[in-house]
């Protein structure tokens, strides 16, 4: 096995930023109904509708199902950022993609013809990026979201491509 250069996982942050803001505030709101039992402007809105709640109705339940709501896709998309892994050698990239079942896409430095690097503003704020490698035809070899530092593996596969020629 050859040296390895550049070793990655793509992140929840950076793949789902927006997303994972949203499910770590619905968590927090839940912790907060599930601890007090009280649901914030609740009592107001009762107040301004006249809108009676059976006796029985107990708020705790909607923090828990609100700490449900914001955990479950946290755990999916931080499954998916663990089954996912990105490695850069001298004379291959090699893509791992599953948990139990495990893929492999290796390719050769040599036949790699385009590497395309986006970025969304998001992205270039937290040093993410979208990478997109070519080899022949027109569909992509390989499509990884949510990389670190997008633009050293570009430079890596530039490298390492120039030195197979």
């Amino acid at each position: 096995m050859s040296e390895i250069l550049y070793k990655a996982r793509p992140s929840v942050w950076r793949t789902h930023p927006f997303g994972t803001i949203v499910c770590i505030l619905l968590i927090l709101l839940g912790a907060y109904i599930a601890v007090t039992a009280q649901v914030p402007y609740l009592a107001a809105l009762q107040a301004q509708t006249q809108l009676a709640l059976p006796a029985a109705f107990d708020p705790r339940w909607i923090g828990y199902g609100l700490l449900v709501i914001g955990v479950l896709p946290l755990l999916r998309w931080w499954l998916s950022t663990l089954s996912d892994q990105l490695e850069i050698r001298r004379n291959e990239i090699i893509w791992t993609h599953g948990l139990l079942n495990k893929n492999y896409t290796e390719t050769n430095m040599a036949s790699v013809r385009t590497v395309r690097v986006t970025q969304t503003l998001f992205q270039r704020l937290v040093g993410a990026g979208d990478l997109v490698i070519y080899t022949t035809g027109d569909d992509p070899e390989l499509a990884i979201r949510g990389l670190p530092r997008p633009n050293e593996i570009r430079e890596h596969i530039k490298r390492q491509s120039s030195r197979e020629v």
